[in-house]
């Protein structure tokens, strides 16, 4: 459900909210919205750690929520990280409750929320997040406020948009670090296992891979084979190159196995990846005799400045936020669809999740060019098969 048609109440003030995991570009996408706004004589409120800032004040001393004008977003757009602060555990529907015995209790705090929203004059709501904040920014449209949304996450995974800002900047950085890896693995002759992020989709770790040179990239969308990766690091044993690059994406999981969960969910917390890169680490120790090592690159790849591609596609994706509440919509997310941004329903967007696509021409290419996917030599062709090649 949105509403495409202008609103009776024009709009004098707006909140803005950064949820789930940071990324690069939440800055610019902050200032981008404050900028068009003022510009339109609209208040700008900003709201801390989701939207704990509104459902836990009590938390913070110098309050919840922060007025945000020109002068508050100065020179913030090349600064990693969020000025409202993020968090994954502060989902209204959900919101998790302390209780008397210590436990806590799944709550809906929705009408709290939208309480505020009305007491506080806010006509309108810039979600910025990821798949979870998008659900929520649905859920609370549905109820009546007015909302548009912003994607954010490093993982791309996010459907109906062709990129999400932070994704450029994790793969540079990843990126990165695969070329400096090279030097050392090649120095002392090891396989040097990769992990990063990405949660059930492959995107960091395929165009990572293959822009750092990998020998062995590692997804969500193939359930691996272990002994054709160890396959690959003979073969290149054998013909002289005594070392390996694998890559693995936190939620690659075995053929015969289980995914890494390095933490169970929780109330309000979705599981917690992590773990696999030491798994395949052992096990191809164990099956090439090769002296292996891990590097977890975890949470460095959301850290940092954006690049100049995650720069401009958050200051277009806050602009664009500001002129879907001018245009009167509600319920919608901003879309990249090269060469423009659109605006694409809520309800065809959350709960839904972008992998890589069988049928990828980014994997047909790192099999044309001998990077080993952990496939059995069957699966290959039965995927090449199913993609029409």
């Amino acid at each position: 459900m949105s509403t495409i048609n202008p609103p009776t109440l024009p709009i004098r003030r707006i909140a803005i909210s950064t949820g789930g995991g940071d990324a690069p570009g939440l800055n610019a996408v902050i200032r981008s919205v404050v900028l068009a706004a003022t510009r339109l004589g609209w208040e700008c409120i900003g709201i801390r750690d989701g939207y704990n800032g509104v459902l836990q004040p009590d938390q913070y001393p110098h309050g919840g929520t922060l007025v945000l004008d020109r002068e508050a977003v100065r020179g913030i757009a090349h600064l990693g990280g969020t000025i409202l602060g993020s968090t994954n555990k502060g989902n209204p529907f959900h919101y998790p409750v302390r209780q008397a015995d210590g436990s806590e209790r799944d709550t809906d705090r929705s009408d709290e929320l939208l309480d505020w929203f009305a007491r506080h004059g806010v006509d309108a709501l810039v979600s910025i997040g990821g798949d979870g904040s998008l659900t929520i920014a649905d859920g609370l449209q549905r109820k009546g406020l007015r909302v548009v949304c912003v994607p954010k996450t490093i993982d791309n995974d996010l459907d109906k948009t062709q990129n999400t800002f932070g994704f450029d900047t994790a793969v540079a950085f990843a990126t990165d670090c695969l070329d400096r890896l090279h030097s050392t693995a090649q120095s002392h002759h090891r396989v040097m296992v990769v992990e990063v992020m990405g949660r059930y989709a492959g995107w960091i770790a395929l165009h990572a891979g293959m822009a750092g040179g990998a020998h062995a990239i590692l997804i969500p969308e193939i359930p691996f084979d272990i002994e054709a990766v160890a396959a690959k690091v003979r073969t290149r044993e054998a013909a002289g190159r005594h070392y390996t690059l694998v890559v693995v994406a936190e939620g690659a999981q075995p053929q015969q196995g289980e995914r890494a969960v390095a933490q169970a969910a929780r109330i309000g917390q979705a599981e917690r990846l992590g773990g696999i890169g030491e798994q395949v680490a052992e096990q191809l120790a164990t099956l090439t005799g090769k002296d292996t090592r891990t590097v977890v690159l975890g949470h460095l790849l959301r850290g940092g400045s954006p690049t100049a591609f995650d720069r401009i596609t958050s200051l277009r994706f806050g602009s664009a936020a500001v002129r879907a509440l001018v245009q009167g919509l509600s319920g919608v997310m901003v879309s990249l669809a090269y060469p423009n941004v659109v605006y694409v329903p809520l309800g065809e967007v959350a709960g839904r999740m972008k992998t890589v696509p069988a049928d990828s021409d980014t994997l047909r290419t790192a099999r044309d060019i001998g990077i080993c996917l952990g496939e059995t030599a069957l699966s290959a062709a039965e995927r090449l098969s199913a993609a029409g090649g």
